[in-house]
């Protein structure tokens, strides 16, 4: 990767930014995506480098939406339709590449995706283990709080003294907020959560403390749609447990809700994912319609191609292609 692709990816990196790294390990000329070529792609489709012309690259960036919402790296072949058979083994997604210019390769794609950051709220054994555990995992945990108890935190915990500078924390959908202050401030803590775009806010509390938080909030005007943001009690039910067992129940709540995509920063895959596309009466691949430039209309239809190529072809001879089903 050259140095360029590598600052990208530390500015990614720093504003918890989703990405797939894209790398041709393999390829046979005469594709113009060559041996060692990467890319970084991100969730709207935008592609910084180089990894392959006009057919590969679609092929490329639909997949790596995929492995962004799946969370799992892929590698794939694209060549010719008539190879794909001998390419077909386990863990290898295989698409066809009709225009000849592309040759073929395989390109392992690796989804980068942002650790979720955690801030805890409060004083108490609990904030300190839920924030131990955090940095164990390697998730980027926050404390704040103004009480000295919280002096003595794990290495890579970041602290904070007040819920005024919250708002300096960088807080988005891939945050987790979680309130567990005993009492002391739960309401102004949770009015400063309720400001920001945090992805998981969870209060500490008994069921009826939890009760009188939530009323007081909605006592100062904040709407139902607000309040059903905050999950109370906060964690998973383990049934009565110790106070600093609670840092387990909230834990493995936060790790439920990141495995059933929360917490993810891939929130705009749900729109690109339903993209509308259309079939090259060519050579039958999906083009994605916002994407191409390459467009014909035809006895009142509109089609699109994936290259100039396709697009050539089908103007010199259409009725040849109109009939042709590929469905």
């Amino acid at each position: 990767m050259n140095r360029k692709l590598l600052e990208l990816a530390a500015d990614l990196h720093r504003r918890h930014r989703p990405y797939v790294v894209a790398t041709v390990v393999w390829s046979r000329g005469p594709s113009s995506g060559k041996q060692g070529g990467t890319a970084l792609i991100e969730p709207d489709g935008t592609v910084h480098g180089w990894i392959g012309g006009a057919c590969a690259r679609p092929v490329v960036v639909r997949e790596a939406r995929r492995v962004l919402k799946d969370g799992a790296p892929l590698l794939m072949y694209l060549g010719p339709a008539e190879e794909l058979d001998g390419h077909d083994r386990d863990g290898v997604v295989t698409v066809p590449i009709a225009c000849a210019s592309e040759g073929a390769m395989e390109v392992f794609m690796e989804p980068v995706l942002p650790q979720p950051h955690v801030v805890v709220v409060g004083r108490s054994p609990a904030v300190a283990l839920l924030a131990s555990l955090l940095a164990a995992m390697d998730w980027r945990a926050t404390v704040v709080d103004d009480d000295s108890a919280n002096a003595d935190l794990a290495d890579g915990v970041e602290r904070v003294d007040s819920v005024e500078h919250m708002a300096h924390l960088g807080i988005d959908e891939t945050t987790a907020i979680v309130v567990a202050t005993q009492g002391h401030y739960d309401e102004p803590a949770l009015e400063a959560a309720l400001a920001t775009s945090a992805g998981y806010i969870g209060l500490v509390a008994s069921a009826e403390r939890g009760e009188t938080v939530l009323g007081y909030l909605k006592d100062r005007g904040y709407p139902e749609e607000s309040l059903r943001r905050i999950h109370s009690p906060a964690g998973i039910d383990l049934g009565p447990v110790q106070h600093s067992e609670i840092a387990v129940a909230v834990l493995a709540e936060l790790v439920a809700v990141r495995t059933s995509g929360g917490l993810s920063g891939v929130a705009e895959l749900e729109e690109a994912s339903v993209a509308e596309t259309a079939i090259d009466p060519v050579c039958g691949m999906t083009v994605t319609i916002s994407d191409t430039r390459f467009i014909t209309d035809y006895e009142g239809e509109t089609y699109y191609f994936c290259a100039p190529a396709c697009q050539r072809s089908f103007e010199a001879e259409p009725a040849r292609f109109v009939s042709v089903d590929h469905g």
